[in-house]
């Protein structure tokens, strides 16, 4: 299949997929009208394209099509797979092969709520589309979540219509370039009326993309501001495993991950359960990392960026990626989605920054502004302490020095108990500086694999991560 360079309107897409006589498939769309399907209808020549176009937007008669959902939630990435795969087979199963040779099957879905009468609820929901490349191909699919940012169920039918209709278009013609099917999605749409993310490509074309990656670049164009994967590598939504928990998140480089990075992590999130009273179950755990840190070293090396991931993962940890180079919006994030408990850990050097007022200077409010969303909800700072490597002097949140005329600020949070120190840790660790491994694994020195957790090392030597490589030595 030849790939059209220029870029088209979805009009022009949805008539270039009309004209395509061996695409052919089924539109269902559950909670915003046909709004994708109508391109395809007004562009002409859709007798080709269009097997049947439904609506199975009753709860009653669209639970007789696909069975029910548990807790009755119908906008959900499980019933968009269980409608992409029903329709497929009701096409296999009514279209005969060997009367359409060449045919490329495919189905396209959406189940969606858009913003609600009192404008309290913006609106999202689940776009994809399960489809071949050639008809002894088998089946691809694309799914992907959606956030709605217009401020009207119109304008959100809209952006849904022309959405779906660059999904479709992508799906067939960028298959080859995931990353440019990727940018695609917003031809003639704007992050300003539509968030996605969450991505997921599945199937014998993209056997070998790596989702976390297609995850990376939703956040790196801007089109998200964070993504979630668990430690199996699967992209998760972060609705589905924030909301109404308690979220305790450790930011780092974590290249790699040393003992200071887990102790760290452990005391703090120990001091956490014991402070709020609650339990590992009901509490979301987070290593998030941001864009501007897999930025310091220049343009985001993307073979650096999974190292990371995969030791972290390797450990049975989450990750976030976020473009959130300020915590106050980290925290922000966080409060979007849960009215619980919101615990960080951090060292030292972190909170000098969290104190310095010139990361505010794009906020009208300052870093008053920025303190009322790092510590809303009674939000608390677990600071891990810093020794100097040079003078040997500990450094904690009672004797740390912040800007003269933030003293006062200091202290309010300090004696509120909203900076409170981790103060089970092992002493040993913190002669553990992250730079410096790192910089005896590039110079192949001796000693750093005893710096970091259990099976790390073992780990950075089988991959050859952050330039570790394998040293003859010849006598």
């Amino acid at each position: 299949m030849s790939v059209i360079h220029q870029k088209l309107t979805p009009k022009q897409k949805a008539l270039a997929i009309n004209l395509d006589s061996s695409i052919y498939g089924t539109f269902a769309e559950i909670g915003a009208g046909q709004e994708t399907v109508r391109y395809f209808f007004r562009a002409g020549a859709a007798s080709q394209t269009i097997a049947k176009a439904m609506s199975a937007y009753d709860k009653d008669f669209s639970d007789a099509i696909y069975g029910k959902e548990t807790k009755n939630r119908y906008v959900t990435q499980n019933r968009l797979r269980k409608m992409l795969r029903y329709e497929v087979g009701l096409v296999e199963e009514r279209i005969s092969r060997d009367n359409n040779p060449g045919k490329k099957f495919f189905s396209y879905a959406n189940t969606v709520t858009t913003i609600n009468f009192d404008k309290t609820m913006k609106g999202h929901g689940w776009v994809g589309i399960r489809y071949q490349l050639s008809e002894n191909e088998d089946y691809n699919e694309i799914v992907i979540h959606v956030k709605f940012n217009d401020n009207d169920a119109t304008l959100q039918q809209e952006t849904l219509g022309a959405l779906g209709v660059n999904l479709i278009y992508g799906a067939f013609y960028y298959a080859d370039n995931p990353r440019r099917l990727i940018d695609s999605l917003y031809d003639e749409l704007s992050t300003d009326r539509v968030e996605i993310d969450m991505i997921d490509f599945s199937g014998p074309c993209f056997e070998y993309v790596d989702n976390r990656l297609m995850s990376l670049q939703l956040v790196k164009k801007g089109m998200t501001d964070a993504v979630i994967f668990n430690s199996e590598g699967n992209n998760m939504l972060p609705a589905d495993i924030l909301y109404k928990k308690n979220i305790f998140a450790v930011r780092g480089s974590f290249r790699p991950v040393t003992k200071v990075n887990i102790d760290m992590f452990v005391n703090g999130l120990d001091m956490f359960l014991k402070d709020v009273g609650c339990t590992n179950e009901d509490t979301q755990v987070l290593f998030e990392i941001t864009i501007a840190n897999l930025r310091a070293y220049g343009d985001i090396d993307e073979r650096d960026f999974l190292d990371r991931v995969d030791v972290l993962a390797k450990l049975g940890y989450t990750i976030m990626i976020s473009n959130f180079s300020e915590y106050y919006r980290m925290v922000d994030y966080f409060s979007a989605y849960t009215n619980q408990n919101i615990g960080v850990a951090m060292g030292v050097n972190n909170l000098l920054d969290v104190f310095d007022e010139e990361y505010y200077k794009n906020l009208s409010g300052g870093i008053l502004e920025a303190f009322g969303k790092f510590f809303k909800k009674d939000m608390r700072v677990y600071l891990y302490p810093y020794k100097d490597a040079t003078t040997g002097d500990l450094l904690t949140s009672e004797n740390l020095k912040v800007q003269s005329n933030l003293k006062e600020l200091y202290k309010y949070f300090k004696l509120n108990k909203r900076i409170v120190d981790i103060k089970d840790y092992n002493p040993q660790f913190l002669e553990i500086y992250s730079r410096d491994v790192l910089k005896k694994i590039n110079c192949h020195e001796c000693g750093w694999e005893e710096q970091l957790p259990k099976g790390v090392a073992e780990i950075i030597k089988d991959r050859g991560m952050f330039g570790y490589k394998e040293v003859s030595l010849i006598d």
